[in-house]
């Protein structure tokens, strides 16, 4: 029996996460459940049929609702922003998945590798802005990291693990979002509503937005130039808009191995939670047959700069890393709440880089002072153009 801790288990990864660990009731056992607290209805419900001994809300007023519950009364319920950490450290965790996003799970992710517990990170921050910090604690502390992202998932499915034995090169795919075939025309004019309707995954909203601009696959390459300990210019990026294969390895011998499946993130749940060993899901499996055929081609980064500026963070180094990733945020929520235009994300990130220093963090604690002097960066230039366009009218 594996226990388990949860954090953000009332998002998309952590419903799926345990929907898997219902169909192995006598495999796993959730320990504890980690979540903001938006929907302390939910977190209630997780922890009455998962039998969780502890709730974590980052909020005190979900938590303050949960200790009312008289169904409740056996659970510890903690709060505050160490409140995730407390679930990670819970006594018999045996594995962490990872999934709140942004950076807000930052710090208990290092907590438990320190500690060495085994990881499943959907939290994409943890290995962009700490990885070669995170993967140095895991290796001391003898914890395991494992990925959940889809993409990253089928290249650590195809290695049988993260040590690139043979590698040459690392293909990342994406479906190219919403906006793809759009004209720079086009593109100015796009809606939020227009660009959180993904053609192929149900995501987080900040996901979604950066899933339209090639960020995301921009944080991806960032992502497996740690975890597999491999340059940057050997990951590659393809716009493959079935969304069917999900990675490819190219090895030195010229074959390239692909992972092929549905679009669905319980796989690639289930294989952290268990490998090598491989769970029974029940889920449509890939018709071979009724595919047609699979295309493939390279990203336009003239429309999509975004993943181009990653690629031009991650080769200036962490420092800069973790200032693309504190733009990226400030750029994003402008054009969720409709002060951005979709086009300008790229700008402001492109703005903030521009002034990011050089090398390597040697802390977590200096990412986290680098992440909030790129927010400040990112803000004041937004509300210099929102100064400038006011004083055009």
């Amino acid at each position: 029996m594996q226990g388990i801790a949860l954090l953000g288990s009332t998002g998309s990864i952590g419903r799926s996460t345990l929907d898997v660990v219902a169909r192995h009731p006598g495999r796993f056992k959730v320990v504890s459940l980690a979540a903001k607290g938006s929907n302390p209805e939910l977190l209630r419900r997780q922890a009455l049929e998962f039998g969780a001994g502890l709730i974590a809300c980052e909020q005190v007023g979900p938590a303050d609702i949960l200790r009312s519950d008289k169904q409740l009364s056996h659970v510890r319920i903690v709060h505050g922003p160490k409140a995730a950490s407390r679930a990670a450290l819970a006594e018999n965790v045996d594995l962490v998945v990872a999934a709140m996003s942004g950076t807000a799970g930052l710090i208990p992710v290092f907590e438990a590798a320190k500690a060495g517990k085994n990881l499943a990170l959907a939290n994409k921050e943890a290995l962009v802005l700490g990885g070669p910090l995170l993967l140095t604690e895991a290796a001391k502390a003898g914890g395991e990291v494992r990925p959940i992202d889809s993409e990253h998932s089928a290249l650590f499915q195809v290695m049988g693990g993260r040590e690139p034995i043979g590698v040459k090169r690392l293909f990342l795919t994406a479906s190219g979002g919403p906006f793809r075939n759009m004209t720079l025309d086009d593109l100015a004019a796009v809606t939020p509503e227009q660009a959180l309707r993904h053609p192929v995954w149900n995501m987080g909203r900040k996901v979604t937005i950066d899933s339209a601009t090639l960020m995301n696959k921009g944080l991806e390459v960032i992502e497996a130039r740690w975890l597999f300990n491999l340059p940057g210019d050997d990951i590659s990026v393809l716009v493959h808009p079935e969304g069917v294969v999900h990675g490819m390895v190219q090895y030195k011998d010229g074959a390239i191995v692909a992972q092929l499946g549905n679009p669905d993130m319980k796989l690639p749940i289930a294989y952290a939670l268990s490998c090598p060993e491989r769970l029974e899901l029940d889920l449509q499996p890939l018709d071979l047959t009724s595919l047609g055929g699979l295309t493939f081609q390279e990203p336009d980064v003239g429309r999509f700069p975004c993943l181009s500026l990653a690629r031009r963070a991650l080769s200036k180094g962490q420092a800069a890393v973790a200032a693309l990733c504190a733009a990226d945020e400030v750029a994003v929520d402008a054009f969720l709440s409709g002060r951005l235009e979709f086009l300008r994300i790229a700008w402001l990130v492109e703005q903030v880089l521009n002034d990011a220093p050089s090398g390597n963090p040697s802390s977590l604690d200096q990412v986290i002072d680098l992440l909030a002097e790129a927010r400040v960066r990112a803000e004041d230039l937004l509300a210099r153009k929102g100064r400038s366009e006011r004083d055009g009218e």
